[in-house]
């Protein structure tokens, strides 16, 4: 047995019910299982004979199993297996619902040690789904494992299933449980070993020795994370990029395009910018910022810097309504400039300025938009995922014709929402060239990201923070709207829009169910937004103009629709979250969330931030149908937070660990996303890590790591 062995063909008995739910918990490894770690323990009281029980309370007892069979209940035609446990002073029965598999493992006579709690019923007392091991224990446990389970996978299964292996991994002589992290790290930070590790957290004998073991999970986890990031870093700044050249004059005069002036956060930015194009190395570096807080500006002014210098700009967002709102932005930034910009998503591609109106985009076809892009005729292309197809090529060499335009810059707007693979894709794009040079890399996120998190999952970029909004904005008078006073918040809509203003109403799903499908209480009242928008214009604002905005309508009917919200046609905009990024329409200045205990706080953050586009007074209401404390308390912060920032840290602290949708969104489990809520132990594994790479940038002294490390940048996306 070894830790990479498949568990179908080490554990014996499996049947294909079990092994398509191992599948359904992406458990496929010896290692996978060991890994899949108890949510939470359950106290199982202390030892006592069976003569001096009562009924109530739990307990451990020590005895023989008699009289082990199986049986079917009459009426629910349930599978149950039962037994006597016999220790010398009396007998109590023993019961195991739903698990009649319990018949098969234990034997009559065999030697045990039970533990549940204690119930009364006819027959005397007993206990219900007990858990046991085959030995007595001079201490019996005090600690049961609680697994994440699924049908067919209990708890009990995973605890049996785990102590026969770790008992044939302790026993092998290869030592397959060898640390990777070294002995001084775990010495320094009081860290169990990886073998003491495992035992402590699915067996222990303490609450505190399981707490010690999830540490140092928590903080390997993170450790390898930021060793990775900290050596591909590493090799980055040993490769060549594309010198940029900074005309002081020319970048004044593109500066003065601009309808306001750069706040010091924005200038600052800038600044890193430009020093880091004159490093003669590829730039890699993250900014992030408020909605509204100017990022877009910043990341023009550098790509025109760029395209000045005669290179090329690839600029990818995660959706077609933000692509199209860049380029939007682009024309009037670039107007007059002789740069040219394109547009290329997969309902069709545009290209800025046009041969017959200079002040105008025009559509052209997809071949000509490659041919162009391939001559470098095009410097700014601007994009979804579209940009990362093969047929997209930045240079272009032959037998004929050399051409010099090459991919510069690559910019990727909420980088968090695209793969590793997707971004890696578009930043090693070919240049055919015969020196390989590596593009600058600028990463945007107008999400709000803990600073722990911020650390691990770019610890490879430099990190430039946008903490500053330009002057007159408002700030969003923010209101958690219980039911019954929903009127006034549609009162308030109208009053805006009498004033010349618009509106969002965002719902959490697109319809409601068909008739007849089950539904659950959780998604019972969910608004949705086709109801929402037959209901507000038939009963509430038939004055109005109310369209609707989703992610599966066709590309040309989402762009007719923003087209027409932003020349002001449409007084309100029922729409799901697909307006969460990038959307930008000054003249709309409240936004209704409905469901709001459905989306996350940096979620709420970013909607919001939709009415956070001019100088006006921007109203945002909440809507939640729970009534909970804590669901209230999470959305008041809203209201209390100064910034996203301070939103994210709280979100953080506040939410638990797997509702922070880690391994999903950044590649993290629940227990590294733990460790995320500790800037102490963060701060410990990059010191760590550099202390490592300063060194022994090779790892040769280390080849557990560079080993975990390599699998790890092959296997796992840190998204």
């Amino acid at each position: 047995m070894r830790l990479d062995s498949l568990l179908t063909d080490e554990l014996t008995r499996l049947s294909d019910y079990q092994k398509k739910a191992l599948k359904k918990l992406k458990l496929e490894t010896i290692q996978d299982l060991l890994w899949h770690f108890p949510f939470r323990y359950e106290e199982l009281g202390e030892h006592k004979i069976i003569s001096d029980t009562e009924a109530g309370g739990k307990a451990s007892f020590q005895g023989k199993i008699t009289k082990i069979k199986l049986e079917k209940t009459w009426q629910k035609k349930m599978n149950i297996a039962r037994a006597v446990l016999d220790d010398g002073t009396g007998k109590i029965n023993l019961v195991w619902f739903h698990q009649p598999f319990v018949a098969n493992l234990l034997k009559d006579g065999e030697s045990v040690t039970v533990s549940g709690k204690i119930q009364k019923n006819k027959n005397g007392l007993y206990l219900a789904n007990p858990f046991y091991t085959k030995t007595y224990e001079a201490k019996p446990r005090k600690f049961l494992a609680v697994y994440s389970e699924t049908r067919g996978l209990s708890s009990q299964w995973f605890r049996f299933a785990i102590q026969k292996i770790l008992k044939n991994l302790l026993s092998n002589t290869d030592n397959l449980l060898e640390d990777i992290i070294p002995k001084n790290i775990l010495k320094k930070y009081n860290l169990p070993s990886l073998k003491n590790a495992l035992l402590y957290i699915h067996t222990p004998k303490e609450l505190k020795n399981a707490e010690a073991a999830r540490k140092r999970f928590a903080f390997q986890e993170i450790f390898l994370i930021q060793l990775s990031r900290l050596l591909k870093r590493e090799k980055q700044k040993k490769q060549d990029s594309f010198d940029i050249k900074i005309n002081g004059k020319e970048l004044d005069n593109f500066l003065k395009k601009f309808s306001f002036e750069m706040t010091k956060a924005q200038k600052k930015a800038l600044e890193s910018i430009l020093e880091d194009f004159k490093k003669g190395e590829p730039m890699a570096r993250f900014m992030e910022g408020d909605v509204g807080s100017g990022k877009t500006a910043v990341a023009a002014t550098a790509i025109f810097l760029v395209a000045k210098s005669g290179y090329q700009t690839a600029y990818m967002a995660p959706t077609e309504v933000l692509a199209k709102q860049i380029f939007d932005s682009f024309l009037s930034y670039f107007k007059g400039s002789g740069i040219k910009i394109g547009l290329l998503t997969s309902s069709g591609c545009r290209k800025f300025p046009s041969k017959t109106k200079p002040n105008e985009a025009t559509p052209i076809s997809k071949a000509r938009f490659l041919k162009w892009v391939g001559e470098g005729e095009i410097d700014i292309i601007i994009g979804t995922h579209s940009l990362i197809q093969d047929s997209v090529k930045f240079a272009l060499k032959n037998k004929k014709i050399y051409l010099e335009k090459k991919l510069a810059f690559v910019v990727i707007d909420e980088q968090h929402r695209f793969g590793t693979n997707q971004r890696a894709a578009l930043i090693n794009k070919k240049n055919e060239t015969d020196k390989k040079l590596i593009p600058h890399f600028l990463s945007m996120s107008a999400t709000p990201i803990p600073r722990t998190l911020a650390l691990t999952v770019y610890g490879d970029l430099d990190i430039t923070l946008l903490d500053e909004m330009p002057p007159g904005r408002k700030k969003i008078a923010t209101e958690i709207v219980p039911p019954n006073k929903r009127k006034m918040a549609y009162e308030k809509i109208k009053e805006e829009i009498e004033k010349g203003r618009q509106a969002y109403v965002i719902c959490p799903r697109i319809a409601a169910p068909e008739e007849g499908k089950a539904i659950s209480l959780l998604t019972a009242n969910m608004k949705a937004v086709k109801e929402e928008h037959k209901k507000l214009s038939e009963e509430i604002f038939p004055e109005y103009k109310i369209e609707m905005l989703y992610g599966k309508m066709l590309a040309k009917e989402k762009e007719k629709v923003m087209r027409e919200f932003e020349d002001g046609k449409i007084n309100i905009l029922v729409a799901t979250s697909v307006i969460e990024v990038g959307v930008n329409v000054p003249n709309a200045t409240t936004i209704i969330i409905e469901g709001a205990e459905r989306f996350g706080l940096a979620q709420l953050h970013q909607l919001r931030g939709r009415v956070l586009r001019s100088t006006y007074q921007p109203y945002c209401f909440v809507f939640t149908e729970s009534k909970t404390q804590r669901t209230l308390d999470r959305l008041k912060a809203l209201k209390t937070a100064k910034n996203g920032f301070e939103l994210a840290e709280y979100d953080l602290q506040f939410r638990g660990a797997g509702e922070l949708s880690g391994k999903k969104q950044w590649g993290i489990s629940d227990v590294g996303m733990e460790a995320i809520k500790n800037i102490k132990m963060v701060e410990a594994a990059r010191i760590e890590s550099q202390k490592i790479l300063e060194k022994d940038v090779e790892l040769k002294k280390y080849p557990l790591l560079k080993k975990r490390i390599n699998q790890e940048n092959s296997n796992i996306h840190f998204e």
